[in-house]
């Protein structure tokens, strides 16, 4: 494979994650939760560890989140319902993304990272999140899905108040 050939490869890879992660970030934005549920395969995983081990590994260290599809649903359906009161009504968000790498690919997907930002609009207040995703995306008919997501923060805390209700 020549140099050129290889570089539009990864470019092409990079913009096709690049596409992916923004039009993710949006349906966030927008609140349409149940679309970006579907962005996820029915055996993901979505992982937000504390920010005092943000590379910690959710089988011994403590995480704010670490569900698979059923708790992402159950998640989603809550943030949807009067039931999440820090949530409603919800607060604005603007996600940047940035960054975007692709770390390793094959024919049925790659694992991408990029840095984020996530500005929250809450009762006159802006908190912002500062950190990285890193994504497993798999090849499905109906294009790429979420197979993995990692939301590593890198703050020293939350905000103000110590929580966090919306997803990252």
């Amino acid at each position: 494979m020549s140099t050129t050939h290889a570089l539009t490869e990864r470019m092409l890879l990079r913009l096709e994650a690049e596409e992916f992660l923004i039009d993710e970030a949006a349906l966030l934005d927008a609140w349409r939760m149940d679309e970006w549920l579907a962005l996820f395969t029915e055996d993901c995983r979505y992982i937000v560890p504390s920010t005092d081990r943000p590379h910690g590994d959710p089988s011994r260290d403590l995480t704010l989140v670490d569900d698979d599809h059923e708790r992402l649903y159950w998640r989603v359906n809550r943030l949807k319902s009067r039931h999440a009161h820090r949530e409603f009504p919800s607060s604005r968000t603007r996600r940047l993304i940035t960054n975007v790498r692709v770390l390793e690919h094959d024919e049925d997907g790659m694992t991408v990272t990029c840095t984020i930002v996530v500005h929250r609009f809450r009762h006159q207040q802006q908190d912002q999140f500062v950190g990285r995703y890193e994504h497993v995306l798999v090849r499905t008919p109906d294009g790429l899905r979420i197979k993995g997501r990692r939301a590593e923060l890198d703050l020293e805390r939350l905000s103000p108040n110590g929580s966090i209700s919306m997803v990252f």
